[in-house]
């Protein structure tokens, strides 16, 4: 968990990692952790791209050219619909 923490770039990341272990039951907690785990490494393997594309804008003032730049919104709402869901029904069975 520590190294998960440790391995987000952002505080917003980090913060819903959190969210995730302490609102996850624990028998779903194994595959809660190895998607973080997926996502830290997927991180990590596209860092010397990020750094490349930090260089290239902030020398040109734009993105690579190789870079496609789409809005991900939609799939990020529905990423974190299963969360959503599994905190309300958790709030419901506590009432």
């Amino acid at each position: 968990m520590d190294r998960l923490h440790v391995a987000l770039p952002h505080s917003a990341s980090r913060q819903q990692l959190l969210q995730d272990v302490n609102l996850t039951p624990i028998e779903d907690l194994p595959a809660v952790l190895d998607s973080w785990a997926s996502a830290a490494e997927q991180l990590e393997a596209a860092r010397p791209r990020i750094e490349a594309a930090r260089a290239h804008m902030k020398t040109h003032g734009v993105l690579p050219d190789d870079l496609e730049t789409r809005d991900v919104t939609a799939d990020v709402l529905r990423d974190a619909e299963p969360r959503q869901g599994t905190r309300d029904d958790r709030r419901r069975g506590a009432a």
